[in-house]
């Protein structure tokens, strides 16, 4: 079983030792790829031509590393939010309608293109509240965790 995060931009260090637990627990359900990819550099008051460009070129970045058959899930906060329950059967359904892999892809500071969001299989939201999408990898990590405890009848803090 295989879970990859296409995540745009680098994690700061301090997001990084919470990431690396995560993907350490994870690695008795399922081996998780991370796969950083470059964000673009973008003035302090953008335009919103300057904020599609950037998007539109780290959405293209991450569409050339994707697999044809890829099952894709967008992080998006105008999407269905889902208890830690519900997430938990979301991915076991994905999971087993797509071969044990899938695939999530986190947007940089300004989302994800309409090219890519047209490529997506599904999308969710992790929260209604906002968060940097460095922070948003952790989050996801940790519910893609907490869901296989729910899915393996496992204790887990609640």
């Amino acid at each position: 079983m295989t879970i990859k995060i296409y995540a745009i931009g680098k994690i700061k260090d301090f997001y990084k030792s919470g990431v690396d637990e995560y993907v350490k627990r994870l690695s008795g359900y399922a081996k998780v790829q991370i796969i950083e990819v470059k964000d673009e550099s973008i003035s302090d008051k953008p335009s919103n031509s300057e904020i599609t460009k950037a998007k539109d070129n780290e959405c293209k970045r991450v569409i050339s590393l994707l697999k044809p058959n890829e099952y894709l899930i967008g992080l998006d906060l105008n999407k269905k939010e889902y208890t830690s329950e519900e997430f938990a059967a979301f991915l076991n359904e994905k999971l087993v309608g797509n071969g044990s892999n899938i695939s999530f892809v986190i947007g940089g500071s300004y989302g994800l293109s309409d090219e890519l969001k047209a490529r997506l299989n599904a999308s969710i939201t992790l929260s209604k509240m906002t968060f940097p999408h460095q922070l948003a990898r952790l989050v996801l990590l940790e519910q893609i965790y907490r869901a296989f405890k729910i899915l393996n009848n496992e204790t887990y803090h609640k």
